[in-house]
């Protein structure tokens, strides 16, 4: 390995070392608190999850359920739009 990369690596390790800012811990915790959400509105309301016997219906009523789309837009806003916007919180003065 080249001593540049590793500087350069080393350098990178001591970026990602500083301690997150409160705003930017609570825009990482948007999306689990999110998705943890969506997973108690469907413990909550098990009738809304009708996984077990749909009654006749088909996939799409089963992938149409409010509580699942809660946790999949948690989810995403989790990984892949809170790390750009703390990414974006750091840069700015």
């Amino acid at each position: 390995m080249s001593a540049d990369i590793a500087h350069d690596l080393q350098g990178k390790t001591k970026e990602r070392a500083t301690p997150l800012a409160l705003r930017a811990r609570l825009v990482l915790a948007l999306g689990s608190v999110t998705a943890l959400g969506g997973v108690v509105w469907a413990l909550v309301q098990p009738w809304r999850l009708t996984l077990l016997h749909p009654h006749g219906q088909g996939v799409w009523w089963l992938l149409g359920q409010p509580p699942l789309y809660v946790v999949l837009v948690g989810l995403l806003f989790r990984l892949v739009l809170a790390p750009s916007i703390v990414e974006d919180m750091r840069r700015a003065p």
